[in-house]
């Protein structure tokens, strides 16, 4: 009796098994060092607030205490040191959602991973105009969504505190500049994309429009 033997049946499912196996482990290591990333950045984003917080606090309390040695040592009309990109400008508040943030200078990706960033194309916050001020919809400007007309906005600095009443919120364009447009009064507008739960790059983007107490 002569007899056949063949592994081809055999052979064909094992190198299945194998792919999908490694296929499986693949994706477990790529998931794990996503979750990773995603982890690092939003402790490294708190990590940054909370730091940039307590300086602009020391800030304050120094220039209380020195309010008077300042004004002597530093001749009115003295230049300002000027602003550099990542600066934190100060602390942007909205009470009645609970949204506190530390606002830096420019909108680059890593600024807007950090913290909320000052648009440099329009006016510091304390100077006289229309300033605009970015963030992104899934960390820092999330609150945004519930905001609403006759809302108070605060911007603290080392100096001071500004106080803003919403005038109004809109859905716009992304290129649409108007909302941006130059201003005589101290006003102060508030950008972030939208839809909030939007999966992937928002269409269009949120606006909030405030003018100054």
């Amino acid at each position: 009796m002569t007899m056949k033997l063949t592994t081809e049946p055999t052979i064909a499912p094992t190198r299945v098994q194998n792919i999908l196996r490694w296929s499986q482990r693949f994706l477990f290591v790529v998931g794990t060092i996503a979750l990773g990333y995603v982890g690092f950045v939003l402790l490294d984003a708190e990590l940054f607030q909370a730091s940039a917080k307590r300086s602009l606090a020391n800030q304050i309390e120094r220039a209380k205490d020195l309010h008077e040695v300042q004004l002597q040592v530093q001749p009115e009309g003295q230049p300002k040191p000027a602003i550099k990109p990542g600066d934190v400008l100060g602390r942007l508040d909205v009470p009645r959602l609970g949204l506190s943030v530390a606002v830096l200078q420019g909108t680059s990706s890593r600024m807007l991973r950090l913290g909320t960033g000052h648009i440099p194309a329009t006016p510091l916050p304390w100077e006289a105009g229309n300033s605009a001020i970015a963030g992104h919809r899934d960390t820092f400007f999330r609150g945004l969504k519930d905001i609403r007309k006759d809302d108070e906005i605060q911007f603290q600095t080392a100096t001071g505190l500004s106080r803003y009443v919403v005038d109004w919120v809109k859905v716009v364009a992304p290129d649409d500049r108007s909302v941006l447009a130059p201003s005589t009064e101290a006003e102060l507008t508030l950008v972030t994309c939208y839809p909030f739960y939007f999966v992937g790059p928002a269409p269009t983007r949120f606006v909030v429009r405030a003018h100054k107490e």
